[in-house]
């Protein structure tokens, strides 16, 4: 008997490219890990309405490691009977949910704008049902992103629970590094107000953004390195110049943690 998949359908919304920056970073900093894999497993959880995004993360993924299979998991059996005829070598399309019906514990889980729909108080266990379900090498990527993927921000966590916070942007459209805070994930969204450390380190990354405005004449990656690089004296940022000119700022989850109470 089939165990019941654990969760609820999304709205299904799927462009293609929308996750372009959250594939990138997966597949340059998780890329090592696919390489050590006998068999490196990445699940796609909650693609949607179409199988854009399963398709684009293996093509994405295949760069680091060609050895590299996607699993597309989808709650909503209908979904999945519209994406099958686009399977392919590498390319599965399964029915299931938090459970992660998988064989064997995949090396990466990508949930991409999955948990907005739910409560914040209900992240935690979702996090760690799909952190058990991990490869010991193993990592989740939960976030949240527009629906063109211009701005999108992701929390990365290995077995062990949180590791990081990414925020990703097209820096030709960014007014101040604040506008990424309508895209933080469902554990942090509702944190950004005085008092939190995410509302504190957006409000540096802004002032810093602003300090760094003489650079603006030399572009907008110019001056966004400058601002992160000048943040990155007060907060434990764990990338480096060649992130930050693709539009990224990576700190560790420590530092962004939710106050208590």
């Amino acid at each position: 008997m089939h165990q019941r998949p654990i969760g609820t359908a999304t709205r299904g919304t799927t462009n293609p490219n929308r996750l372009r920056r959250m594939d990138r970073w997966i597949a340059a900093t998780h890329g090592p890990a696919l390489r050590r894999s006998d068999a490196p497993v990445a699940v796609d959880l909650g693609y949607g309405a179409a199988p854009w995004t399963a398709v684009e993360l293996l093509e994405r993924l295949r760069t680091a490691e060609p050895r590299t299979a996607v699993v597309g998991v989808e709650i909503d059996p209908a979904r999945v009977a519209a994406a099958q005829p686009y399977e392919r070598e590498g390319l599965t399309f399964v029915h299931g949910g938090f459970e992660i019906p998988t064989v064997g514990r995949p090396l990466l889980i990508r949930a991409a704008n999955v948990l907005r729909q739910y409560d914040e108080g209900e992240v935690a266990a979702v996090w760690q049902r799909l952190c058990a379900r991990l490869a010991p090498d193993g990592l989740l990527v939960e976030g949240t992103c527009d629906e063109i993927g211009r701005r999108h921000v992701w929390v990365a966590l290995g077995p062990e629970g949180p590791r990081t916070v990414t925020f990703a942007t097209r820096l030709g459209s960014l007014d101040r590094p604040s506008d990424l805070a309508e895209r933080l994930p469902k554990a942090l969204i509702h944190r950004n107000v005085p008092g939190e450390p995410v509302h504190a380190f957006l409000r540096d990354l802004d002032r810093a953004w602003a300090t760094a405005s003489p650079y603006a004449s030399l572009g907008a990656r110019q001056r966004w390195i400058a601002a992160v690089r000048a943040v990155s004296t007060d907060w434990p940022l764990t990338d480096g110049v060649r992130r930050w000119r693709q539009g990224e700022i990576t700190v560790r989850w420590s530092a962004l943690r939710p106050a208590t109470g």
